[in-house]
């Protein structure tokens, strides 16, 4: 009785996470990894999971968790016809590609190096998507020939350092592209699978044998958390498609941001702690 005494608190936690990180899925194209890592941080933390580890636990479970939302996301998506397929081909190698490499980065890293990637890159994307940039591009379209793999190696590999879907850098550099928010956000669930499938699979390898885990473990993924939380961020995630395409564009835009900012802040805090 004492033993689910102390699991509920924690199971609580993991399904509100599941719930919050569907919606963002869908509304933000997000994959809900932008929510699952800080908490997921922050519970293992309380939990006493070694701190040299447990960013690594969480950024691989949220990859894990991504797998099956990224899916329902996607499927939504496209019903409505936000999921760009051309683009999809062109960028879809460089993506998984890029997740490959930064997950083996990441699994030599420090849990307070990747606690500061994950920071400073949700920083300057919130600055972007808060601020009245509409107007400003980089391209008029997606960069063709020799650039074209720069940017999307780019997003695959800070993607899986950061336990995040894709969405969160993917978006703003798509609008940056002059590619429609919608669009945008529809064709990034899409590399949320690309990046999230490489990635788990990639920390599990990595991290076995260690015994600095917590229970439940599969490699960094922690199976117990994947058990609550995939199954409630995936009859969530078709909630915020619905409320993503009820909004305007700058509305959208400042939803991201301001989410972004808080938990920007909250993660440069955790690794000036560390």
């Amino acid at each position: 009785m004492e033993f689910i005494h102390e699991l509920l608190p924690l199971a609580i936690a993991m399904l509100l996470t599941g719930a919050v990180g569907g919606v963002l899925a869908g509304l933000l194209g997000v994959g809900g990894g932008i929510v699952i890592v800080p908490v997921l941080d922050t519970t293992l933390g309380i939990y006493g999971v070694d701190p040299a580890v447990r960013m690594h636990v969480a950024v691989a479970t949220s990859l894990a968790t991504i797998i099956p939302t990224s899916v329902s996301s996607t499927r939504a998506h496209h019903a409505r016809g936000a999921v760009d397929r051309e683009l999809a081909r062109l960028w879809a190698p460089w993506i998984f590609a890029g997740s490959v490499i930064g997950t083996l980065l990441a699994a030599g890293a420090d849990g307070a190096v990747l606690s500061t990637v994950f920071g400073v890159v949700a920083l300057l994307v919130a600055l972007k998507m808060i601020l009245p940039l509409e107007n400003l591009q980089l391209s008029r379209d997606i960069p063709r020939g020799l650039a074209t793999p720069i940017a999307p190696l780019g997003i695959g590999g800070l993607s899986s350092m950061m336990g995040i879907g894709g969405g969160t850098l993917s978006v703003p550099v798509l609008t940056l592209m002059s590619q429609p928010i919608h669009r945008a956000v529809g064709t990034a669930a899409l590399f949320g699978f690309l990046i999230s499938l490489p990635g788990a699979l990639g920390y599990i390898v990595a991290g076995w044998g260690d015994t600095r885990l917590p229970p439940g473990s599969l490699g960094y993924v922690n199976v117990i958390g994947l058990a609550l939380i995939a199954p409630v961020t995936v009859l969530t995630a078709p909630l915020g498609v619905r409320i993503a395409h009820r909004l305007g564009r700058r509305q959208l835009s400042l939803a991201f941001g301001v989410f972004l900012m808080i938990v920007a802040v909250r993660m440069l805090y955790r690794s000036l702690a560390a």
